[in-house]
C-alpha cells in the first residue's frame, strides 16, 4: 500500500507540473484537476483510464486527456 500512495503522489505531482506549464486536463472529456484525475485512479474498480496527448502545431503538448475504459472478464 505505501508503494502505491507514493505512485499516485508522483503521479500528482506529474499532472500539477503539466497544469502549471499550461496543460489542460481532462477526464472523458471533461475539465479535471490533477486531484480529480489522481481520485478516478484510485476508485477505479474493474476499469482504467487510457492517455491521450494532444500537441499543438508546433509539437508541445496542450491537453492530456483521460478516457475511461472498461475492462472486461
Amino acid at each position: 500500500m505505501k508503494e502505491q500512495n507514493i505512485e499516485y503522489q508522483e503521479f500528482f505531482k506529474e499532472l500539477t507540473n503539466h497544469e502549471r506549464n499550461g496543460v489542460k486536463i481532462k477526464v472523458d472529456g471533461l475539465p479535471a484537476s490533477p486531484m480529480q484525475v489522481v481520485s478516478a485512479h484510485l476508485v477505479q474498480e474493474e476499469s482504467t483510464y487510457m492517455r491521450d496527448y494532444v500537441v499543438d502545431d508546433d509539437g508541445n503538448l496542450s491537453e492530456l486527456c483521460f478516457q475511461h475504459v472498461k475492462i472486461e472478464k
